[in-house]
């Protein structure tokens, strides 16, 4: 059975930015409901070149998070290659393609990676998800049950 990371990040204090965080307090307690010995949860502001070496001990990595793309419904599943055409990190923050493609360089070793995006709307210094955004999430959750169930 493949061993899968599923990976929230975002800050719970922006709202919807929110929505990796509280999708894995969704993931935690289906977890711990259904006894699933092979799926793991991390949560995190962001992503951090650290997480390379997180990654590397899993064979399937599904990061979550909130999105703003205008033309995004409700969420998307989107695969992840390694990126190594350029490096791309803030001061704050790399992308989920540069922690994957730092774990193949350094570790040798490349999980299945996907990042699911949920559209969110309102990102104030509010500690509540938006009732769209919360629908969001719950939808996503139920596909990320069945997309999990046939790995």
């Amino acid at each position: 059975m493949q061993k899968i990371l599923i990976y929230g990040y975002g800050n719970p204090g922006r709202q919807d930015d929110g929505l990796g965080p509280r999708f894995i307090e969704l993931c935690d307690a289906w977890i711990r409901e259904q006894n699933l010995s092979h799926v793991f949860t991390d949560t995190n502001y962001q992503l951090n070149i650290e997480d390379a070496a997180e990654i590397a001990g899993y064979d399937t990595v599904i990061f979550v998070d909130a999105s703003v793309v205008p033309e995004l419904e409700e969420y998307k599943l989107e695969t992840v290659e390694p990126n190594d055409a350029r490096i791309e990190f803030t001061m704050h923050a790399v992308s989920v393609a540069y922690v994957v493609d730092l774990c193949q360089k350094i570790y040798k070793k490349t999980p299945k990676a996907y990042v699911l995006h949920i559209k969110g709307f309102e990102y104030d210094f509010k500690e509540e998800l938006t009732p769209k955004a919360t629908e969001n999430m719950q939808a996503a959750f139920a596909y990320l049950k069945d997309f999990i169930g046939k790995l």
